[in-house]
Formats: structure tokens, sequence, C-alpha cells
């Protein structure tokens, strides 16, 4: 599925794509997929329950972008951050995955320092997110994994412009 919402002046204000997935590896090609689609600045919010499948699509934008080999990319649970730097058509772009999960207020995500994450070369994606109204405002759309039993997974980015 992949739609555009337009407004009166005929400007794409949303832009949805949705991918379905039956392996760890075709969830690692959506997330090259993606990629291509994803210029930076953006800020998304990267839902989906445990065991979804996020690090897994972070795995394949990494790959994309020149950032990391697949198993490079690890989940940021206990960190919080992992940082790579990659580039696209020679500029560089650098992603940041960050994990929330373990956050429990406002103050310890100001401790992040999003604000100085907030770059016009930066592709944040933020698992755990939606749990904090300062980064569900902040955000410039999402990625939603859920499972639709077994390994296979549904894939939907929603972008606002």
């Amino acid at each position: 599925m992949n739609h555009a919402a337009v407004d009166a002046q005929g400007r794409i204000h949303e832009f949805v794509q949705e991918f379905a997935t039956q392996s760890s590896a075709e969830t690692i090609a959506v997330g090259r997929k993606l990629a291509a689609l994803l210029a930076p600045p953006q800020f998304l919010l990267l839902r989906g329950d445990l065991g979804a499948g996020k690090t897994t699509l972070v795995k394949g934008i990494a790959q994309a972008l020149d950032a990391a080999d697949a198993d490079e990319v690890t989940s940021p649970t206990f960190t919080l951050l992992h940082e790579y730097e990659g580039e696209r058509d020679g500029q560089p772009i650098r992603l940041d995955h960050l994990d929330v999960y373990r956050l429990e207020s406002e103050r310890q995500l100001e401790a992040l320092g999003l604000d100085d994450l907030c770059t016009d070369d930066a592709l944040i994606l933020v698992e755990w997110g939606e749990k904090f109204a300062s980064l569900r405002r902040r955000s410039t759309g999402e990625i939603v994994l859920s499972s639709a039993g077994g390994d296979s997974r549904t894939i939907r980015l929603s972008l606002r412009k």
C-alpha cells in the first residue's frame, strides 16, 4: 500500500507506505528500501511490540546508508543511543538509534540531549518514543511494525510534511 494525502493547494502533507515481510532477511531488505525514502532531517518514532523487529529494520537502514553492517547494529536498550555515520550521494548522514523503553520521565529524557542530535544531517529513530508527549510532538512521522503471526510482519511508514 502506498498513498499520499494532499491539501487544497496540491501539497503533500502525509506520505504512507506499507510493506509485508516473512523473515528477518526481508525485514532488513525493507529497511534498505526505507532508507531511500528518508531524507534528513527526520525524527521518527519506531513503534512495535517487543520482538516486532525494530532493530532488525534498523540493520537494513544502516546498511543502505553505508553506516554499519547488519551484524554491527544492536539494540540500544541498555546504552540508550547508538550513533552511526553514513552517507547518501556523497552527503554525510548521521543515523541515531535510540531506545527509551527504560526511561520513566521527561527529565530523564532531557538528559539525553536530543536538541544536540537534531541536526540537518540526522536521521533519528526512537524506539518506544510514543511514551513521551515531547517526542510525539517532535516527530516527523513513524515506522510501525506489527506481527502478522510467526515471522510475518507488516511495516508501515508514515511521514508528515
